[in-house]
């Protein structure tokens, strides 16, 4: 029986790559968009996957939006808490309300996302947790004191979730990527573009598909023995 896997933020960008990628293994996918209801329409003509809409950073929608798929498409086995905000600010300019909505969906999204599908898990023997944090989690960067702590820690969420669950057959791993040729990076002016293409030994952008290939392996039973790790995925920009 193929197994089901929810990926949030999982309509556009990245997110998009990793539901086909997914799909394309085999398992029954749902993908969470936040509020673009035209992409998410045309995402699930494209390829068929269907499309929930709920707020990860509330917990009430997000255990409403889980048991909704589990009871449409099946149990959750693979979480990829693939949702994230940016509110970019210097530290001086930054406002309380830029701090809270990016701790709200980046950090607390990971556990109202989490959460509800952790008991599940256990009682079946199997789940698999992929973070999707950052480079700049690992890095820090500049104007993203907020964004670079989301994705710390959610860093530290998967280091302690793979202790928790590793004795149930869970694994919890992390996939940080570098720069990505998404939508929101390829729409920055060129100028900048050039500028951070030349900050990779790579000399180019990373492609949405060399990332869901990422999640892929740590999503399959092959990927048992990894738990508590994270896949730089950056062209040797930045190492650990």
């Amino acid at each position: 029986m193929a197994r089901t896997a929810l990926v949030t933020g999982g309509s556009r960008g990245i997110g998009a790559a990793i539901s086909k990628a997914l799909k394309a293994e085999g398992y029954n996918v749902a993908a969470t968009y936040a509020g673009n209801d035209e992409a998410a329409s045309k995402f699930t003509k494209e390829t068929g996957i269907k499309t929930y809409k709920w707020n990860v950073a509330d917990y009430d929608e997000s255990a409403a939006g889980i048991a909704k798929v589990e009871e449409e498409v099946g149990p959750i086995d693979v979480v990829v808490a693939n949702a994230g905000i940016t509110r970019d600010a210097p530290f001086h300019k930054m406002t309380p309300d830029q701090w809270k909505d990016v701790i709200d969906t980046n950090l607390t999204g990971v556990f109202n996302t989490v959460h509800p599908v952790w008991p599940g898990m256990r009682e079946r023997g199997f789940g698999r947790i992929v973070v999707i944090s950052s480079i700049n989690g690992q890095k820090g960067q500049f104007a993203q004191v907020n964004y670079a702590a989301t994705k710390a820690g959610d860093l530290g969420i998967i280091k302690s979730l793979a202790q928790e669950g590793a004795g149930k057959g869970i694994t919890a791993n992390a996939v940080c990527p570098g720069y990505i040729a998404t939508e929101m990076v390829m729409a920055v002016p060129e100028k900048v573009r050039e500028s951070i293409i030349g900050q990779i030994p790579a000399g180019r952008l990373g492609e949405p598909e060399e990332i869901a290939r990422c999640v892929a392996f740590l999503a399959s039973d092959d990927s048992g023995f990894i738990n508590g790790s994270t896949i730089s995925a950056n062209g040797a920009q930045f190492f650990v």
